[in-house]
């Protein structure tokens, strides 16, 4: 670890310290004897290179042998940050006077000509090492990390814990010399402790639902083709990579969160393309429609707030926190693991933090601030997903309640009247587990608008096939409909007059505060391109007369409704 001497310490006191027999076999054995291709051509004297017995710096302690840097640094920043972090301090200033290329390596203060390197190199050259001035793409550093700080950020340790190998300086601030120690290189990069399964990370940091989540359990492997996920890792699991399946801690490609890379994405999807992860989701986004996380970068922030309107964006992290995610399985209309720690908008319409269902991740996007435009020209035009889903409603499908038709005798088995039912599960891949393939689940992507799972016609007059409607008849019955078992005039206008379901049904549901259990039960919501009111009366409605009993007054196929009973 890193001793602070004071300035008046005798070499007799110096030599009595602990000796570090590692670092002489490190690449901080700038000596002639030294194992790196960084070394002295001529000095043997290995301690020298930091330390002197005689004309220390009259700043620094530990008889200290190099100038201070005199560079402006950039430090790291983050919207999420709760600590202060300014210009480097104490230890970490004092590795900066190497790391970051400014002073050259042989510039010591006991030695009245620049020591010589190898190859007359001067600085550190590029590589890992050469951390720089800019800070902004390294992990922050000469913070002050105390209980305020702890108490602010729960996600963090508190310092009182902290009485291992990873220590804070005596000043009570996280230095370089937290997780490195210069003198010892035990685990590799002179760090302090082992990075198996991020156990250095995990000192200080301690997201609540981490060491369940599936990236701190998961054994899956790289099948070896590339890119490779873990570039510089000898570690060959996602739970042993851990933290580093997505950061690093220098020269990160993010100057935020320091990612591994700087578009988002990459950073899932190095591994979610089915080199790692089983099911193939990069492929997925690239389907003619999907949910566009490669649209925007630098939009999303973990900490915005889902109650708020946002500039519109969607991103991986939108719907899944990597810290907390697992493959834990669920029922409708629960979330899986899959979202767990993900935040939401509730059916009330109140952000949450932790979503308790599916549909309140949705409705972070498709409600009350949903930019999307309807695919129908609805008499009851509505883009708020969750007031069509609210209940009590007119009729909806039951995504958040129950339905309100107590009989459907088109349902397949195993859904009944008193099934719940997902959003994905109309909205998911058209090669995943719903429609029979072994692709990924979720809304990722599909062949079919609007990330249908199946086919769904929405026009009019085409002629009918029962390929057009494979997303209805998914969960009702073809057979069943075409025999007019709901409604004693389906075929009629299924088969008779090509008309599709949506020129009836609004498959979503109808607001309370747009229409009524008269007008808008069975998910009545009339298609304008295809129904108009009638020219006589004015009239463009349905009137529901009891069970599979209903008049309407409309024009519809240049028909004349004034009215039809059925």
């Amino acid at each position: 670890m890193y001793y602070i001497i004071p300035l008046a310490l005798s070499f007799v006191t110096l030599l009595a310290l602990p000796v570090h027999a590692g670092i002489q076999n490190t690449k901080h054995n700038l000596s002639v004897s030294g194992p790196g291709t960084v070394k002295a051509d001529q000095e043997s004297r290995l301690c020298i290179f930091c330390h002197t017995p005689h004309h220390a710096s009259v700043t620094q302690g530990i008889l200290w042998n190099r100038e201070d840097s005199t560079a402006t640094y950039i430090p790291y920043d983050s919207p999420t940050l709760t600590a202060v972090v300014g210009q480097p301090t104490g230890a970490s200033k004092l590795c900066l006077s190497c790391h970051d290329g400014t002073v050259a390596l042989g510039a010591l203060l006991s030695e009245a000509a620049e020591v010589g390197f190898v190859g007359g190199v001067r600085f550190l050259p590029a590589g890992p090492g050469l951390i720089g001035s800019d800070l902004s793409d390294d992990h922050p550093v000469s913070f002050d990390y105390d209980g305020n700080l702890a108490a602010t950020n729960p996600d963090l340790v508190d310092p009182v814990a902290l009485t291992g190998d990873v220590r804070l300086d005596g000043f009570g601030q996280l230095q370089c010399t937290s997780c490195h120690d210069p003198h010892e290189e035990g685990f590799g990069k002179f760090l302090v402790a082992s990075t198996v399964g991020s156990e250095l990370c995990r000192t200080c940091h301690d997201h609540s639902d981490w060491t369940t989540s599936v990236h701190a359990t998961s054994l899956a492997t790289w099948n070896g083709t590339l890119p490779d996920p873990w570039p510089g890792s000898d570690l060959t699991t996602v739970a042993d990579n851990a933290c580093a399946n997505c950061h690093r801690p220098h020269a990160a490609g993010s100057t935020a969160w320091i990612l591994n890379y700087g578009f988002e994405e990459d950073n899932c999807l190095v591994c979610h393309n089915g080199q790692v992860a089983a099911t193939d989701i990069a492929a997925d986004i690239t389907t003619p429609f999907n949910h566009p996380v490669a649209a925007e970068t630098d939009v999303h922030e973990p900490n915005e707030d889902a109650g708020l309107p946002m500039t519109s964006h969607v991103e991986c992290t939108d719907c899944h926190n990597p810290h907390a995610a697992t493959e834990t399985a669920a029922i409708a209309p629960f979330a899986s693991g899959a979202l767990r720690g993900a935040t939401g908008i509730d059916a009330a319409g109140q952000p949450v933090a932790n979503v308790t269902f599916q549909y309140e991740v949705c409705f972070k996007c498709h409600g009350e601030f949903s930019m999307t435009t309807p695919p129908v020209n609805r008499q009851l035009a509505q883009v708020d997903k969750r007031l069509q889903f609210e209940f009590p409603g007119p009729s909806f499908h039951p995504v958040v309640a129950l339905g309100n038709n107590n009989d459907v005798p088109s349902l397949l088995p195993p859904y009944t009247e008193s099934s719940y039912i997902y959003c994905t599960d109309c909205h998911a891949s058209d090669t995943g587990p719903g429609a029979g393939g072994s692709g990924p689940a979720g809304p990722h992507g599909s062949m079919y608008d609007h990330i249908l799972e199946r086919r769904y016609n929405l026009l009019d007059g085409i002629g009918y096939t029962p390929v057009q409607y494979q997303m209805c008849f998914k969960c009702h019955s073809q057979t069943s409909l075409l025999n007019d078992d709901s409604f004693d005039e389906h075929d009629k206008h299924i088969r008779g007059e090509d008309a599709p379901c949506s020129v009836c049904h609004d498959p979503h549901g109808i607001s309370s505060t747009q229409g009524n259990s008269v007008n808008n039960s069975h998910l009545i919501n009339f298609d304008l391109s295809v129904v108009s009111a009638d020219p006589g009366t004015g009239r463009l409605e349905f009137i529901d007369l009891g069970n599979k009993h209903g008049r309407c007054y409309l024009t519809c196929h240049g028909e004349r409704h004034n009215p039809e009973e059925y």
